[in-house]
């Protein structure tokens, strides 16, 4: 499989991945620096297109309401696993979730012992990965990257939190997409 490129150019200035995943056949995902503050984390992805010319969408930033949406279609499709995920997610947000204050902690969260905690987290739900749009591999380690994201930028942050929690308490599509549009 041919890889394509992950630099993406911003006002004449090129900017290159700080490490690139490749999660499965159908997802990379690169995180670069970002610029909200000293160890933000600017998170992008690109999925398999076989419409497309370059066989790959083009360079997307994901949003909490992409995620949010996917979510729903795997609680549609398998409430008590999707709400176990929900749950494991919510338990990693309050215990291993820590603003990123060095670039040493930084290096150490994109090593590649983050995907390997992914996919073996992945296992447990592996009923959910044919279900929605994104793999289950893919959602964990978007979410995971959002919560350090988050954090870093505002300690006190709960907006991804929240969702999760909107998500699995089952809360009405219009509280569901208010908290995951919320800026």
């Amino acid at each position: 499989m041919t890889l394509p490129s992950m630099n993406f150019k911003r006002k004449g200035e090129i900017f290159k991945p700080l490490k690139v995943y490749t999660v499965n056949d159908t997802f990379i995902l690169a995180v670069y620096k970002g610029n909200l503050s000293d160890y933000d984390l600017l998170i992008k992805y690109r999925q398999k297109d076989n419409k497309s010319k370059s066989g790959w969408t083009r360079l997307r930033t994901p949003k909490h309401i992409h995620w949010a949406v996917d979510i729903l279609i795997k609680m549609n499709m398998e409430k008590g696993k999707t709400k176990d995920l929900l749950s494991f997610l919510i338990k990693y947000w309050d215990k291993k979730v820590k603003p990123i204050k060095s670039k040493t902690e930084q290096n150490d969260l994109l090593k590649n012992k983050i995907l390997q905690e992914v996919i073996n987290d992945a296992k447990k739900y592996k009923s959910l990965e044919n279900k929605g749009e994104y793999s289950v591999k893919f959602l964990i380690l978007m979410a995971k990257l959002l919560m350090f994201q988050e954090k870093t930028n505002y300690h006190q942050a709960y907006m991804f939190k929240n969702l999760l929690e909107a998500l699995k308490n089952g809360e009405d599509i219009f509280k569901i997409v208010s908290v995951a549009t919320h800026s």
